[in-house]
């Protein structure tokens, strides 16, 4: 029972750590835009809680320590915050920061589902 509080409790936080670092180094403020009602906003949240609840999954069977958690977790975040970037240089023909701000559901449903490919890649990366 204590294995599954720690572990659980851990996952959780590198989570909300995640989110939290992720509503910092983009320029996208998602909580905002979601309180205004921006749909693309909540959809590029979803995608990231989403991706990143993979990632940690795939990261909690296949730890072998509470610190190979942490690094795996903390692997997920940077590629995630990669990706968004990633995103905004393979779309030079709007601007995704823009586009979310904008409202733009279809970049915020493409940005959701490039989130949870990439979080479906890492996770399957994540083996010994």
């Amino acid at each position: 029972m204590i294995n599954f509080v720690t572990y659980f409790g851990v996952a959780l936080i590198l989570l909300v750590v995640g989110l939290v670092i992720m509503e910092l180094t983009t320029k996208n403020k998602e909580y905002k835009l979601i309180s205004e009602g921006n749909k693309a906003a909540s959809y590029l949240l979803g995608g990231r809680v989403l991706a990143l609840s993979i990632v940690l999954y795939s990261a909690l069977a296949n730890a072998i320590s509470l610190f190979d958690l942490v690094i795996w977790g903390s692997i997920a975040v940077v590629a995630q915050i990669i990706v968004f970037y990633l995103a905004e240089l393979l779309t030079p023909n709007f601007n995704v920061v823009k586009a979310i701000d904008d409202n733009n559901e279809a970049v915020g449903i493409f940005l959701m589902l490039l989130s949870i490919a990439i979080g479906v890649v890492i996770a399957g990366s994540i083996t010994y």
